[in-house]
């Protein structure tokens, strides 16, 4: 098998199927299995694959694994030489699986290569990082890097300079969609399965560069991905997810001091944005509206950061 598609969807049946006939209308001219590990869905994805995609080897996991063990249930399954990890809310454009495959071939060094990614009215999606540092998260925490989003120096873990108009070796490719060599996961490991939801792209670069392989950047392979739309019904939830993933990812490859300056860079952060949505919130006083809901989850992480881990609200 020449790659394995790995996709792992909660509740997204609309973008899976999306997803899924875009792997079906122009699938790779080499060999490919795709694999999609349902996390417990109760919108009817599974039987929607069961009926509409039935080549498709479906993996019903009985509790929400989360993205990483969800993901390493699919590697662990599939025998393709590239793994493809690929979200449900992506568009899989012709020829980009092959694209990735190719290149690959022709790089062996490379232990993941990721693609051009467009959101869906064909602007592009920044989707290369470089690793967290103390710095570019108070850039990203203090709207410096908004402001300034040409800037090299204040820019944030987003490489918003960079024009992703060139094939460039990067610190971090997102996860939305990225394709690794089968020896890169067997020598680096498969994703910590500590990373409930995000960080999980960050941790396995960062592993895979001290391990020798390079990441890198391909702007020949294009992909879409609607971006935040399967989180969005639920922003306080994956908001302290990731805010538990990036502590995670600080205490596992940084000092003590690294880690209580994170958590004072969120503190600050989240009291500035409670603040402003609060006051906001005042002055336009409507019940739903985006001061509600960043009050909402600015407070939830203000609580998981003073007093630990608790109940999750949706």
């Amino acid at each position: 098998m020449d790659i394995s598609v790995v996709i792992v969807g909660w509740n997204a049946k609309h973008y899976l199927e999306l997803c899924l006939e875009s792997l079906a209308e122009a699938p790779p001219r080499r060999t490919m299995e795709i694999l999609v590990v349902d996390n417990a869905s109760s919108d009817g994805s599974a039987e929607m694959i069961e009926g509409r995609f039935p080549y498709v080897r479906l993996i019903r996991s009985t509790e929400n694994l989360g993205f990483s063990r969800g993901n390493n249930v699919g590697i662990r399954q599939c025998q393709g030489r590239y793994i493809a990890l690929v979200n449900p809310d992506v568009i899989v454009r012709p020829g980009c699986l092959d694209a990735l495959a190719d290149f690959l071939d022709q790089n062996p060094k490379v232990g993941s290569v990721g693609p051009r990614v467009l959101n869906p009215d064909g602007t592009l999606q920044s989707s290369c990082r470089r690793f967290p540092t103390l710095w570019n998260n108070f850039c990203s925490a203090t709207a410096l890097a908004s402001v300034f989003k040409g800037s090299r120096f204040f820019a944030g873990e987003h490489m918003l300079f960079f024009p992703h108009d060139r094939t460039q070796a990067v610190n971090v490719l997102v996860f939305c969609f990225a394709m690794m060599r089968r020896e890169a996961f067997d020598a680096v490991g498969l994703l910590d399965d500590g990373l409930f939801m995000y960080g999980d792209d960050v941790d396995w670069c960062r592993r895979a560069r001290n391990a020798g392989w390079e990441v890198v950047f391909f702007p020949g392979a294009q992909a879409v991905h609607d971006r935040g739309r399967t989180t969005a019904p639920y922003p306080v939830r994956f908001a302290v997810a990731q805010q538990r993933s990036v502590i995670h990812y600080w205490t596992k490859h940084h000092s003590l001091v690294g880690v209580l300056g994170i958590r004072g860079i969120m503190l600050f952060h989240h009291l500035l944005r409670y603040s402003f949505c609060a006051f906001s919130g005042l002055v336009h006083s409507q019940a739903g509206s985006k001061s509600e809901v960043g009050k909402r989850v600015s407070g939830a992480c203000l609580r998981e950061l003073l007093l630990g881990s608790g109940r999750t609200e949706a």
